[in-house]
């Protein structure tokens, strides 16, 4: 049911610009960097994604027109956001900043991402997904370059499948039926662990059953965190939990380390981009893992969310948007940027530029997934990923509210339904605090 309206939109204006005029309004036609006499524009660069450094040493090889000076930061929720908005606050934050998808409209809110919708160019916006373009664009500007889209997949153990004589599932009802069996030839294992700590798992859950967490309809933040598709999703887990079919603990734990570890869950539910992060974390089990795609709710229609993913911004404080607009392009498009961060050692990242797939695909080595053409897969649930989603503004708070509910949830206390129910209600209050134009859907 629709609930109150406060009195000041988002959209107003340009999204907090005190800077807007340094760049040339809310939007400004792009252009490429020139040096001057005094040699070539300096740009600052800071992230936390892994081969950042050797992405930067390639770009400056390749010119001399720009140089970017590179800083490794912290992952953003162990501080790297912080240390973004403190720099923003003193007027001094970097040229180009990491964002993952999720916290996009918190950063472009709050001044810190610029809108660079006139600073992109026709070669860019058709190089990368409209998918991926959809989760950094809100009410037709662009806020971030997307780097990666990762759809969210099932990881497996194959050699325990066959031991156990299991079946990979198409649909949800088939994971049910089949984290059943697993229960009833081994009561030690089962099949999947449901994340306590894992609000930014449950969203794609809801995404992929088609939910709309949020939407900027009429030019307000609508949120309707518990409608039909959500409240489906935590009916369906709450039942696995309280038949005891699977694990109900955090992921980021020695718990769950030892978990996979030791092979008493079989499977994991994430992004692409964890194909990578596992074999780099336990080589010892190459040969042991296959990835098939997500179970579907209906196989006719099939769709799917995404799990983990990154951006570029140029932020409010830059005085070279254009030099850094032309090197946040090359990063995201350019087959020597992909292959200086998988050289790194960085994970199974999947472009959001289709034209890099053949190189991602060419640079991981096959052997850990016996050979299984893991980025083929990519390719085709990529396709899947259900248009509209986008993410609120204050994602970081939200799942903040949802893991402590989860946690509870686990523990008997209340129900994962109560546990988003809660995380609405103090979403709203959170929005109408910023004074931001807010229409509540309850469910």
């Amino acid at each position: 049911m629709p609930g109150r309206l406060s009195r000041r939109s988002l959209l107003a204006g340009c999204l907090a610009v005190p800077l807007a005029a340094a760049a040339g309004g809310c939007s400004s036609a792009g252009a490429r960097a020139s040096s001057g006499a005094g040699g070539p524009v300096r740009i600052t660069f800071w992230s936390a994604l892994r081969g950042s450094q050797q992405v930067v040493d390639a770009f400056n090889r390749t010119q001399n027109r720009i140089r970017v000076d590179f800083q490794q930061v912290p992952s953003g929720l162990q501080g790297g956001y912080a240390k973004l908005s403190n720099a923003a606050r003193a007027g001094n934050a970097p040229d180009v900043a990491t964002i993952e998808y999720p916290q996009v409209p918190g950063f472009a809110v709050d001044g810190v991402a610029r809108d660079i919708t006139g600073l992109l160019s026709d070669r860019l916006r058709g190089q990368l997904l409209p998918s991926a373009w959809g989760l950094t664009t809100f009410d037709g500007r662009v806020f971030t370059v997307p780097l990666d889209i990762e759809p969210m997949v099932m990881h497996y153990r194959s050699d325990l499948f066959a031991q156990y004589g299991l079946t990979v599932p198409h649909t949800w009802d088939e994971f049910t039926a089949l984290a059943r069996t697993v229960r009833e030839r081994d009561p030690s294992r089962r099949l999947v662990v449901f994340p306590t700590d894992g609000p930014h798992h449950f969203a794609p859950y809801s995404w992929q059953a088609g939910a709309q967490w949020f939407d900027l309809g009429g030019g307000a933040w609508n949120v309707s965190m518990s409608d039909p598709p959500t409240r489906r999703i935590a009916a369906y887990w709450q039942r696995l939990i309280d038949e005891d079919l699977v694990f109900a603990n955090a992921t980021d734990s020695r718990q769950y380390d030892a978990q996979i570890g030791q092979g008493i869950v079989l499977a994991r539910l994430t992004g692409a981009w964890d194909a990578g992060a596992q074999k780099q974390a336990r080589p010892g089990q190459a040969g042991q893992w296959a990835i098939a795609p997500l179970p579907q709710w209906d196989p006719a229609h099939p769709a799917v969310g995404t799990q983990g993913g990154s951006t570029f911004a140029v932020t409010q404080d830059s005085t070279h948007p254009e030099a850094a607009m032309e090197f946040i392009e090359w990063q995201v498009t350019h087959p020597d940027a992909l292959r200086a961060r998988l050289a790194s050692g960085a994970s199974s990242q999947y472009p959001a530029a289709p034209g890099l797939v053949a190189v991602g695909a060419a640079a991981f080595d096959r052997a850990y997934y016996s050979g299984q053409d893991i980025y083929r897969l990519f390719h085709e649930e990529a396709d899947k990923i259900r248009n509209g989603w986008i993410w609120g503004p204050r994602m970081t708070a939200t799942f903040k509210v949802l893991q402590d509910g989860f946690a509870r949830a686990a523990a008997g206390e209340g129900s994962l339904l109560d546990a988003v129910r809660t995380a609405q209600s103090a979403t709203m209050s959170d929005l109408e605090a910023l004074g931001l134009a807010t229409v509540e859907h309850s469910g």
